[in-house]
C-alpha cells in the first residue's frame, strides 16, 4: 500500500524533492567528471589532490597551514567571491600559498614590495572545485604508502639477499691499525689454499673489511657456485686464524657487488635467524649444573653477606659513638651550674684542710 494513499489520493508516491544547492553541487560536480573524462571514485580512496611540495611545506607547519587551507575552502565555496588577498607575511609561507592555490586551480599573484608583500588568489575559468581531500588527511595517506612500500622494498630486499650466493668474507670491528698487507700476511696460508682464487681486500666506510674472491686470472671462469663452496670451506680456517692473532672480533661470510656494497651477510640468512634468542644469547649468563658443596664448606655467596653484615655492623657501631662523644647537652646552664659548685666545693675543702694544718 502506498504512503498515505487513499481512495481519493495516491499518496506520496508521486511526489519528489526539490533539489537544494547541495544536490546541485552534486550534480555539477558529476556533469564536469563527466565532461573531463575523470573518474569520481579515484578520488576516493588513496589518490593525493595536492603536490610534494605543498605537502612537505603543510607539514613544517601544521597549524598555521590549516587556518590558510580552511580560507581557500569558504572562498572556493562562495561563487560571489573572485579574489582573496592576504595580509603580509614571509616568503616561505607565501610560497606555501601560491603552491596550494595551483592546487586548487587558482591563479595567485604576489603584490606590492617587502616589508607589505603578500598573495592574492583569483578565481579563473580553471577553477572547477576545492579538493575533496584536506591536507591533513593526504598527508596520513601519503605516510601510510610510504610506510607499506618501505615494508615491501625491505622484504624483497631480504628476499633478494636470500638468493645472493657467498663470494667473500666481512671482518666487523679490526683490531686498531691493521692494515691491508698485515692482514694480507697472517691470512696468506688460508687465502692461497684454494687454487684459483684470488682475493681482494677492501675497508668499508663501516670499518668493516671485505675479502672478496674472484678468479686468479681473467681468463678463468668459476661458477659463482663454486666460489660459494671454496668461502665455506675456507670460514674455519680464516676464523681461527683471525681469533687466534686478534686481528677483528668477528668473521662472518658475504656477498658483496662490484661496488663493495654487501648484499647478505652470513647472520641475515633464515636459517641464522632465531629471533630474540639469538639476540638475547649474547648477554645470557651460561648455562651449568650447581655445584653441590662439600662438608664444612660455605657458599661464596654466604660468606659474603657475613662479610657486608659485619662491615654494615661496624659502621653503625662507629656512627653511634661519634653521635655520643659530639652529643650536646640540652641545658648548658644547669651543667655549668654544676660545675661551678662541684668546682666550690672542692676549693672549700681545701681550705679546710689548710686551716686544720
Amino acid at each position: 500500500m502506498k504512503c498515505n494513499a487513499s481512495k481519493g489520493s495516491e499518496g506520496n508516491g508521486q511526489k519528489s524533492l526539490n533539489c537544494d544547492d547541495e544536490c546541485a553541487r552534486l550534480e555539477r560536480n558529476r556533469r564536469l567528471a563527466l565532461a573531463l573524462n575523470i573518474d569520481p571514485e579515484a578520488h576516493k580512496d588513496d589518490h593525493v589532490p595536492y603536490s610534494a611540495e605543498t605537502l612537505r611545506m603543510f607539514r613544517e607547519n601544521v597549524k598555521w597551514a590549516q587556518e590558510q587551507e580552511r580560507e581557500f575552502r569558504v572562498f572556493a565555496k562562495d561563487e560571489a567571491e573572485k579574489r582573496l588577498r592576504f595580509k603580509p607575511m614571509p616568503s616561505h609561507q607565501r610560497a606555501f600559498l601560491h603552491s596550494l592555490a595551483e592546487d586548487f586551480g587558482f591563479d595567485s599573484e604576489s603584490m606590492d614590495p617587502e616589508p607589505h608583500r603578500h598573495v592574492a588568489i583569483f578565481k579563473t575559468p580553471r577553477f572547477v572545485m576545492a579538493p575533496m581531500k584536506t591536507l591533513a588527511e593526504c598527508v596520513r595517506i601519503r605516510l601510510n604508502a610510504e610506510a607499506v612500500t618501505t615494508k615491501l622494498a625491505e622484504e624483497q630486499r631480504r628476499l633478494r639477499s636470500n638468493n645472493e650466493v657467498y663470494n667473500g668474507f666481512i671482518l666487523t670491528h679490526p683490531r686498531f691499525g691493521l692494515t691491508i698487507e698485515e692482514l694480507r700476511s697472517d691470512l696468506s696460508v688460508q687465502l692461497e689454499s684454494t687454487p684459483g682464487l684470488a682475493f681482494d681486500i677492501s675497508f668499508l666506510p663501516s670499518e668493516e673489511i671485505v675479502l672478496k674472491a674472484k678468479p686468479a686470472t681473467a681468463s678463468s671462469n668459476i661458477q659463482a657456485s663454486s666460489i660459494e663452496a671454496a668461502v665455506k670451506a675456507m670460514k674455519p680456517a680464516i676464523a681461527n686464524t683471525i681469533s687466534t692473532k686478534t686481528l677483528a672480533t668477528a668473521c662472518q661470510l658475504c656477498s658483496s657487488d662490484s661496488s663493495l656494497n654487501v648484499l647478505r651477510r652470513e647472520l641475515d640468512s633464515s636459517e641464522n635467524r632465531d629471533g630474540w634468542s639469538r639476540v638475547a644469547a649474547k648477554a645470557a649468563a651460561p648455562r651449568s649444573i650447581p655445584r653441590l658443596l662439600g662438608v664444612g664448606e660455605k657458599s661464596s655467596y654466604t660468606v659474603l653477606g657475613s662479610k657486608l653484615k659485619d662491615a654494615k655492623r661496624k659502621k653503625e657501631e662507629a656512627e653511634k659513638t661519634k653521635k655520643e662523644e659530639l652529643c650536646l647537652v640540652d641545658d648548658w646552664e644547669e651543667e655549668v651550674r654544676k660545675e661551678e659548685e662541684e668546682i666550690g666545693v672542692g676549693d672549700g675543702l681545701v681550705g679546710e684542710q689548710r686551716d686544720g694544718v
